[in-house]
């Protein structure tokens, strides 16, 4: 035993998952706790609240066969942090950043914690360079940028999972493209994904473990379990965090870090603020939701002078179909746009079904044009997106009077809607690159404006 930790025996109560320790002199929110059961077993556990000499210690794991006299608790006067290697890549891990593919811990280079560091707003750099998805509605229309958070709003049954997969397999900075644009200066580094799976089940684990073996690109996997302790939910995105930060800011990578599903996140939050016992907030979340989320989208971003990128595409379930949930409406104010599903679309049979006109890429701009993408990228989305709204629009009048009472152009504009769907929208799993997407729709832009449909 180190001289740092302290060992208690004076548990009063055991509840659940949940440990109550009495006359503890010193303790900290957030310390690394080690349980020996009597057994002999080790377990792990965190300080959740500290009330006087009583302390609440949340146990990862099962807490079966634990009792108040013979188990002890040992308090490292630690907080946790996450071992650092460039060995990560190809690895996967729990979400207590335990390996589960088989290979044994590698030696960390160094710790840090998983907390991390907030950027400096002065030293962050302006997200400027594009990233490929392969999706034409992503890259042609909200595209997405080095340094970007933009979140994925999808509904229950909706082909969340094929998106995120057809993203590990297509996504790549400008430089892997093939596409021949020039490079921006500094913009040369390997590009790196990191996926942070959050109480999935066995099935969604074992489809996301097939796709990441198919990427073209290095990996680093974080995969929560649905039956897996919560308080893991919890850990894992910020495991990946910090691995992603120490790829794009300590070895010079472009990483793209995907986090699968932030509802169970949030669902997670609300479990343990109630073990807390503290008050509730809007539908039972606790009222520090904001700020949590804020923290992980946060160290997203681009420094200036320094090679690297950490880049965030977080999926969040909509509750009831609800955008205006507290899930995806706090992570709204916080990232840079979104890319909502549509439950329609997804019953037309087009894939990928994300909705144009509610979707936004508040940074496209920076990342599109001459020397990113392509001369005429703004020019080509803007006038599908003028096009498709007025299309959009007009079927609510045809639901009304029908196409005989409609004007010719009102019908052009209706046929356009249906073709931009069925032709640009829709492309099923095979990704595109930036010059097909541009090309395609320029040659549907040419076809409808000169009336020739």
């Amino acid at each position: 035993m180190r001289l740092s930790e302290h060992r208690y025996r004076t548990i009063s109560s055991l509840e659940g998952p949940l440990l109550f320790v009495r006359e503890v002199f010193a303790a900290r929110i957030g310390e690394v706790i080690r349980i020996v059961a009597p057994d002999g077993r080790e377990l792990a556990g965190e300080v959740l609240r500290i009330e006087g000499e009583t302390v609440l210690v949340e146990v990862y794991g099962e807490t079966r066969g634990l009792d108040a006299e013979s188990t002890s608790v040992i308090f490292t006067d630690a907080l946790r942090s996450a071992p650092l290697s460039s060995e990560l890549l190809g690895r996967t891990f729990n979400g207590s950043f335990r390996p589960i593919d088989g290979a044994p811990m590698f030696v960390p280079e160094k710790r840090s914690p998983i907390g991390g560091c907030p950027i400096n707003p002065s030293a962050r750099a302006r997200p400027q360079e594009f990233i490929e998805t392969g999706f034409s509605v992503i890259d042609g229309l909200n595209t997405l940028v080095k340094g970007q958070k933009l979140p994925v709003f999808s509904c229950a049954g909706l082909p969340s999972k094929e998106l995120v997969a057809g993203i590990l397999r297509n996504a790549r900075t400008v430089s892997a493209s093939g596409s021949g644009h020039p490079l921006l200066p500094g913009a040369e580094a390997a590009f790196v994904v990191v996926f942070c799976a959050v109480g999935v089940t066995f099935q969604e684990y074992h489809f996301y473990m097939k796709v990441l073996e198919e990427i073209r690109t290095g990996f680093v996997a974080f995969v929560n379990m649905a039956d897996d302790p919560v308080m893991e939910r919890l850990l894992a995105p910020r495991f990946g965090l910090t691995a992603a930060e120490f790829l794009a800011f300590g070895c010079g990578m472009d990483v793209l870090v995907v986090m699968t599903d932030m509802t169970n996140y949030c669902d997670a939050l609300r479990e343990i603020s109630t073990a807390r016992e503290e008050l509730p907030g809007r539908r039972g979340y606790p009222g520090y939701m904001y700020s949590d989320l804020a923290s992980l989208y946060e160290r997203a971003g681009r420094i200036r002078g320094m090679k690297g990128s950490v880049t965030l595409l977080p999926v969040v379930t909509m509750p009831e179909d609800d955008i205006t949930h507290p899930i995806p409406d706090l992570t709204g104010y916080i990232t840079e746009g979104q890319l909502v599903m549509s439950r329609e679309l997804h019953q037309m049979n087009i894939f990928p079904p994300v909705d144009v006109l509610p979707s936004l890429s508040r940074l496209m701009q920076k990342g599109i044009g001459e020397g990113r993408t392509r001369r005429d990228h703004r020019e080509i989305s803007n006038s599908l997106y003028r096009l498709y709204a007025k299309g959009r629009d007009l079927r609510k009048i045809e639901a009304i009077v029908g196409r005989d009472g409609m004007t010719k152009g009102d019908v052009l504009m209706l046929d356009f809607a249906d073709a931009f769907e069925r032709e640009f929208v829709n492309q099923g799993t095979r990704g595109r690159t930036i010059d097909e997407t541009l090309d395609l729709g320029a040659a549907v832009l040419k076809r409808f404006q000169s009336g020739k449909a």
